[in-house]
C-alpha cells in the first residue's frame, strides 16, 4: 500500500488547513505503516504556479509549509516528504500525459469552470491543465490510495482514465489505478464570523479564522468571540441542523479532541456558548500551541527545513526514475 498526497503551499496557514488536511497526514501516517504501507507527501509548489504569486512568497511558503507538517507530526524518517521542484519527474512525466489525456476530458473539470469563473479566456494553461499534473502527481509512484476530499474526487477519476488509456494504448501494464481514501474523520472547517463559508485565509477579517502562528491569547481570543446562537446545545446532533455556527464550533471541538460531535453533545448537552466556548478556547490553545512552537523553532533554520525537503526528494526521486524511464520507453522515447 502505497498512498501519495500533496498540499499546496498557500502561506499562513489555519486551523481549516490542519484539521482538514494536515492532521490526516499524520493519521495516515501511522496507519498505513503499521500495515507494512508507505506514505509520500509533498508540497505542490508547481500547482502553486497556476495563479500569480510573487517567486518569494511561493519560496517563503513552501518552507513554511513543510515546517508546519513537520511540527504537526509529518516525520521525514518514517514518511517521504518534499516538495515537486525537486523531482524533476512530476513535470517530465506531466508532459507524456498530456498526450494522453483527452480535451474533453479536461472540459469537465468543474474546479476549473469554479477558479477561473468568467474570466476563462485569461486563465492561465496551468489553471486548466493542472489535473494532468495532479495524476503524473500519483501515477509517477504508483499510488495504491489517494487521500480525496469532495472537491477531489473528479480529478482522481482523471488519473484513473489516463491510467487506463496509457496502458492500453501502449499495451503495458505500466500505471496503478489509485483508489480514493476518503477520511470520515476529515471535517469541513467554516468560518468563525459566518458558517455559511468556509475559513480561508482569503476572508478579511482576522476574526473568522485562527491562523497557527497566533499566540495563545489570540487563539483564546477568537473562540470565546467566535458568533453562536442564544441557545443551549441540544441533546443530539441533529439538533443542530439548522444551526450552523453552533454545529461548527462543535464540529472543531471534535476534531480537536480526537472525538465525535456525537460525543461532545453528550457532555456538554443543556449548556450554554458561555461554557462551551471557553472549554473550546483552552483545548485549542493546548492543542495547537505547541504545533506553532515547534513550527516557529524549525523556521529559526529555515536551511534546515530545506535540507530536509531535499533529502526527501532524494527518496522520491529514486522511486520515480524508473517509473518515468518505463513510460519514456512505452512511448518510444528511449531508444
Amino acid at each position: 500500500m502505497r498512498v501519495v498526497s500533496g498540499i499546496k503551499p498557500t502561506g499562513n496557514l489555519h486551523l481549516g488547513n490542519y484539521l482538514g488536511a494536515v492532521k490526516q497526514w499524520v493519521a495516515m501516517q501511522d496507519d498505513i505503516q503499521q500495515q507494512g504501507g508507505e506514505t509520500l507527501y509533498f508540497i505542490a509548489d508547481l500547482h502553486g504556479l497556476t495563479e500569480w504569486i510573487d517567486p518569494a512568497e511561493l519560496g517563503a511558503n513552501t518552507i513554511e509549509m513543510a515546517a508546519t507538517v513537520i511540527a504537526a507530526g509529518i516525520d521525514p524518517e518514517r514518511s517521504i516528504l518534499f516538495n515537486q521542484t525537486r523531482v524533476p519527474q512530476h513535470s517530465e512525466l506531466a508532459w507524456l500525459l498530456n498526450n494522453v489525456a483527452r480535451v474533453g476530458w479536461l472540459n469537465r473539470m468543474t474546479q476549473f469552470k469554479d477558479k477561473a469563473g468568467k474570466n476563462r479566456e485569461g486563465a492561465s494553461v496551468g489553471l486548466y491543465d493542472y489535473p494532468v499534473l495532479m495524476a503524473a502527481d500519483v501515477l509517477l509512484y504508483n499510488a495504491t490510495h489517494v487521500p480525496v476530499g469532495d472537491d477531489q474526487k473528479q480529478h482522481l477519476e482523471l488519473a484513473r482514465d489516463i491510467a487506463a488509456k496509457f496502458n492500453l494504448d501502449y499495451k503495458v501494464d505500466l500505471f496503478t489505478q489509485p483508489e480514493p481514501m476518503v477520511s470520515a474523520a476529515a471535517p469541513r472547517i467554516m468560518s468563525l464570523r459566518d458558517a455559511a463559508t468556509k475559513m480561508s485565509k482569503s476572508n478579511p477579517s482576522e476574526q473568522a479564522r485562527v491562523n497557527l502562528v497566533d499566540d495563545d491569547e489570540t487563539i483564546a481570543g477568537k473562540f470565546r468571540k467566535a458568533k453562536s446562537d442564544a441557545d443551549a446545545l441540544p441533546d443530539t446532533v441533529a439538533g443542530l441542523a439548522d444551526r450552523p455556527e453552533a454545529k461548527n464550533l462543535v464540529t472543531i471541538y471534535a476534531a480537536l479532541a480526537d472525538s465525535t460531535p456525537d460525543r461532545v453533545i453528550a457532555d456538554y448537552a443543556g449548556q450554554g456558548f458561555g461554557t462551551f466556548k471557553p472549554a473550546l478556547a483552552d483545548l485549542a490553545v493546548a492543542t495547537l500551541g505547541p504545533i506553532r512552537d515547534r513550527m516557529l523553532r524549525l523556521l529559526d533554520d529555515r536551511a534546515e527545513v530545506s535540507r530536509l525537503l531535499d533529502r526527501g526528494a532524494e527518496k522520491a526521486r529514486d522511486l520515480a526514475a524508473p517509473t518515468l524511464l518505463a513510460a519514456q520507453r512505452a512511448m518510444g522515447l528511449q531508444i
